[in-house]
């Protein structure tokens, strides 16, 4: 199944050709700060994956030490894609930028240690306190 993510003007685009590898939510004050919500939801692809448009970077480091790479639109300012250092081929994509409202649910909940107290995940679903 082909997909494609987008910024809100649809300057940089992502165009994908696999299912997800693996679908999950993260808590960390990061993905807050970056997102501007209570998490963030992302979506990891293998590749081969085909990037169009431009794209400002913002480098950051985890609490782990992986070193993780975002891509937002330099126009609207929407987070396109990321990139993990040392994990090749990959991709992971902000769920929001597919603009499908029947992607699949997260399987996985990271840092739940930062989580905000009202929000109540499914029961099904695998959480770590911090990251795994």
């Amino acid at each position: 199944m082909e997909r494609t993510a987008s910024c809100c003007c649809g300057q940089l685009t992502v165009r994908l050709s696999r299912e997800p590898r693996g679908v999950g939510i993260c808590h960390c004050l990061d993905c807050q700060r970056r997102t501007g919500s209570a998490f963030a939801y992302l979506a990891r692809f293998e590749g081969p994956y085909e990037v169009s448009g431009e794209a400002t970077e913002y480098r950051r480091s985890g609490d782990a030490g992986a070193s993780f790479t975002f891509r937002f639109c330099p126009r609207c300012g929407s987070t396109v894609y990321k990139t993990e250092d040392g994990v090749e081929g990959s991709v992971s994509i902000p769920v929001g930028a597919l603009a499908d409202p029947d992607f699949p649910a997260p399987t996985v909940s990271v840092y739940a240690s930062r989580q905000h107290r009202w929000l109540q995940l499914p029961a099904e679903i695998r959480v770590y306190q911090t990251d795994p």
